[in-house]
C-alpha cells in the first residue's frame, strides 16, 4: 500500500491554546522547568538554556566538546565523549514528562550499540530505545506504544562504531507534562495515552494527537496521528479516571472524516456513541473536493447537548474526505488528525499505557510438521492456491497459480513446485496466462501465533525465477484489514541469483520496496540450488531470521515501532510456499522488461524445457506452550 507523499513542512505558528500548561508530577524540581512550554518544543535545549547544570556526562574528549554542546541548538556545536563505550550523557528536563520522541544527530563518530533510558528519580533507569547496529545519522526514535515517562533522559554507550568517542551534534527530547486530574474544566487529554487501530507510519502515530498542538493553518504536515488508506479506523486517548466531557474539540489536517462518531467509554471496550455530524454537515464536507495541494483541513469543535461521562473517548471515521488528483478521479488517504482534545473535569495523570507482551517461556515443542513422504499433497494440512479463486494476480507477475499435478506434486520424498510453458493455454480470474505454476498454503488448516517456521529447500537459479517461503497475516482477507496492515513475513525469497537469498517484514509503514529487509549470500561458495534450511523464530519481541542455523537478520519490535511503524505480529498467520515468474521484484535487478516483466527469453526457454521447479524437503513449526 503506498505512503502518502509528505507535504513541505511549514513553520508552525503558535497560538495560546497550544501552550502547554499543565505543572509537574514531581516534587519541584531543582531548577524550574518554563512555565508555558511550546508545543513541539525541544524540552532538552529548554532545559539546558535555563540551567546549563541540568546537563551531565561520563566525560568530554576535550573542552570544545562539553555535554552542553549537544543541547544549545547549534548543529556546528558538538558532544564528544570520552573515548570508552560505556560512555553516557544525560538531561533533567526539569519536571516528569510524557516522553514522544527523541532525536540523535550523530557526527562521524556514532554508537554502534547504545540505550536511550528515562528516570523519574535520576537514579532508576528504563531502557526505552536499543540500538544494536547503529549507522550513525539522524535518528527519531518515537517511544509509541511504550509508557515512557520521566525528568530525566539519558544516553547510555554499549560500544562505539570507531576509536574515538561519542559524537553528537544534538540530542533533543520532545513530550510534555499529562494533564492532572482536575475539578474546573481543562483539556483533560493533553499528553495522555492515546490509540488507534493502525496508523500509517512511526512518525504519524496516535501519540501526536494529545501533544499539545497544531498549525495554524490546519496545512503543515507536522506531528499529527495518520490512519493508512481505509475506512474503518480509530483513534481513542485514556483521560486516567472516569470524567465528566462537555466539549470535544477536533483540529484536522486536510484529510479529514467526511462523516464520523465520537464514542466514549468506561473499560475502552464497550463504547457510548454521543455524536455524529448532522446530514446537512456531512453533505457539505462531502462536497468539499480539492487537490491536496489546495486543501486544508477543519476545526471540530463539538458541544455535547448533554455532557456525558467517561473515562476513554474515540473518534471512529465512516468516511474518508475526497481529493480531486487528478481528473477524473477522486482519491482518499488515511485520516489525520493533529490534535484532539477533550474538555470537562476528571481524569488522571495516572493514565498509562500497558506494558508490552513479554517473550513466552517454556520449550519448543513441533506443531505442525510436513515431509511429503505421501504419494499425493496432504490437504488437511495445505490448501492448494489458484488464481482468479483463492486470489488475484498480485505484483506483475507472469503465471497464474492452477491446482495441477503438472504444477504440484510430491516425488521423492519431497514437495515440487514445476513451472510449465503453453502460450496463451490458461485462462484465469479474466486473464490469460502463458505460465502455470504452484502455490500452497496452511490458511484454514493451520494458522499460528508465534513459533520457529522452518523448511529445506532446494531453488532454481535463473533470472526471474522467483520461488518463495513466508508467513501472511490470517485476517489479510478482511477488508477492514487487508495487506500490509495484515502483516506479511518473507522467511526466504530468491529472484534467480545462485549466491544470495532475503528475508523482509511487511506492515503499515514498511511495505514493498520499503519493507525491513536483509540479504544473505552463502557462505563458503554455497548456492541456492543446493539443499538449506531456511528459518524465522517469531516471538512477541522480534524475528530472528536464519539460513542453515546461522542469523541473517533480526527485527525487534522495539526498533520497528520506534523508527518505522506498527508491530502487526501479535495475531495468527499462515504459512505459503510458491513458486512465482517474473514480476515487481526480479524486475527490480534484472531489468528485464521483454519478453515479460522481470523474466529474459533464456529463463522463457528453460520454462518450456521443463526444468524449472523448487523443491521442499519438509516444513515445521514450533511453538512453546
Amino acid at each position: 500500500m503506498p505512503s502518502r507523499t509528505p507535504r513541505t513542512l511549514l513553520a508552525a505558528a503558535l497560538t495560546t491554546a497550544a501552550l502547554l500548561t499543565s505543572g509537574p508530577l514531581s516534587a519541584a524540581p531543582a531548577h524550574a522547568a518554563p512555565a508555558a512550554a511550546g508545543w513541539d518544543t525541544d524540552r532538552a535545549a529548554a532545559a539546558y538554556a535555563l540551567n546549563p547544570a541540568a546537563v551531565t556526562a561520563s566525560g568530554s574528549e576535550n573542552s570544545g566538546t562539553a555535554p552542553g554542546l549537544a543541547f544549545d541548538g547549534d548543529g556546528a556545536t558538538r558532544w564528544s565523549s570520552n573515548f570508552a563505550d560505556d560512555a553516557w550523557i544525560r538531561v533533567d528536563l526539569g519536571s516528569v514528562l510524557r516522553i514522544d520522541r527523541v532525536v540523535l544527530d550523530w557526527e562521524a563518530a556514532y554508537g554502534r550499540r547504545y540505550v536511550l533510558e528515562a528516570s523519574r528519580n535520576g537514579t532508576d533507569w528504563t531502557p526505552f530505545y536499543t540500538e544494536t547496529a547503529g549507522t550513525g545519522g539522524s535518528i527519531t526514535a518515537h517511544t509509541y506504544p511504550q509508557e515512557v515517562t520521566g525528568r530525566y533522559v539519558r544516553l547510555r554507550g554499549q560500544e562505539r562504531a570507531t576509536p574515538y568517542g561519542y559524537s553528537l551534534w544534538n540530542l533533543k527530547v520532545y513530550g510534555g507534562e499529562p494533564a492532572p486530574a482536575s475539578t474546573t474544566r481543562t483539556n483533560l487529554a493533553l499528553n495522555h495515552p492515546a490509540y488507534s487501530n493502525y496508523y500509517q507510519h512511526a512518525g504519524n502515530s496516535p501519540a501526536f494527537v494529545t501533544d499539545g498542538g497544531w498549525p495554524a493553518d490546519l496545512k503543515a504536515d507536522t506531528t499529527r496521528w495518520s490512519s493508512d488508506w481505509n475506512a474503518d479506523r480509530w483513534v481513542s486517548v485514556d483521560l486516567g479516571a472516569r470524567s465528566t466531557i462537555d466539549t470535544v474539540d477536533l483540529y484536522w489536517e486536510s484529510a479529514y472524516a467526511v462523516d464520523y462518531l465520537l464514542q466514549v467509554s468506561d473499560d475502552n471496550r464497550t463504547w457510548r456513541t454521543v455524536h455524529e455530524p448532522s446530514a446537512a454537515d456531512i453533505a457539505a464536507r462531502r462536497a468539499d473536493v480539492k487537490s491536496p495541494s489546495d486543501a486544508a483541513g477543519l476545526h471540530d469543535t463539538v458541544k455535547l447537548p448533554t455532557p456525558a461521562t467517561g473515562r476513554y473517548v474515540r473518534m471512529l471515521g465512516k468516511e474518508r474526505r475526497s481529493f480531486y488528483n487528478p481528473a477524473p478521479a477522486t482519491a482518499q488517504f488515511g485520516y489525520s488528525l493533529y490534535e484532539f482534545q477533550v474538555w470537562g473535569t476528571g481524569g488522571s495523570a495516572s493514565a498509562a499505557y500497558p506494558a508490552l507482551p513479554a517473550d513466552q517461556q517454556g520449550a519448543y515443542r513441533t506443531t505442525f510438521f510436513d515431509d511429503f513422504t505421501g504419494a499425493a499433497l496432504d490437504r488437511s494440512k495445505w490448501r492448494v492456491v489458484r488464481t482468479g479463486t483463492e486470489m488475484g494476480p498480485v505484483n506483475g507477475e507472469s503465471q497464474a497459480y492452477v491446482d495441477s499435478p503438472d504444477n504440484i506434486r510430491t516425488q521423492n520424498g519431497s514437495l515440487v513446485l514445476k513451472a510449465k510453458y503453453c502460450k496463451g493455454c490458461t485462462k484465469a480470474g479474466g486473464g490469460t496466462y502463458d505460465f502455470t505454476s504452484g502455490r500452497i498454503d496452511t490458511n484454514t488448516h493451520f494458522d499460528f501465533t508465534y513459533g520457529k517456521v522452518s523448511a529445506r529447500m532446494k531453488l532454481p537459479v535463473g533470472d526471474g525465477f522467483w520461488p518463495a517461503f513466508w508467513l501472511l497475516g490470517s485476517d489479510v482477507d478482511d477488508p477492514s484489514v487487508s495487506w500490509p496492515a495484515s502483516g506479511e513475513t518473507d522467511i526466504m525469497e530468491n529472484i534467480g541469483y545462485g549466491d544470495w537469498t532475503s528475508s523482509a517484514l511487511h506492515g503499515p509503514g514498511y511495505s514493498a520496496d520499503g519493507n525491513i529487509g536483509a540479504r544473505q549470500t552463502y557462505p563458503n561458495g554455497g548456492t541456492a540450488d543446493q539443499w538449506h534450511t531456511y528459518a524465522v523464530e517469531w516471538t512477541p519481541t522480534a524475528m530472528r531470521f536464519y539460513v542453515d542455523d546461522r542469523p541473517v537478520q533480526e527485527t525487534t519490535r522495539n526498533k520497528l515501532e520506534s523508527t518505522r511503524g506498527q508491530w502487526v505480529y501479535d495475531h495468527d498467520q499462515y504459512v505459503i510456499l510458491n513458486l512465482a515468474l517474473g514480476g515487481a521484484y526480479p524486475a527490480g535487478w534484472n531489468k528485464v522488461t521483454s519478453p515479460y516483466w522481470g523474466l529474459p527469453q533464456s529463463s522463457v526457454d528453460r520454462i518450456a524445457g521443463g526444468g524449472v521447479q523448487a523443491e521442499v524437503d519438509w516444513v515445521r513449526v514450533e511453538q512453546k506452550g
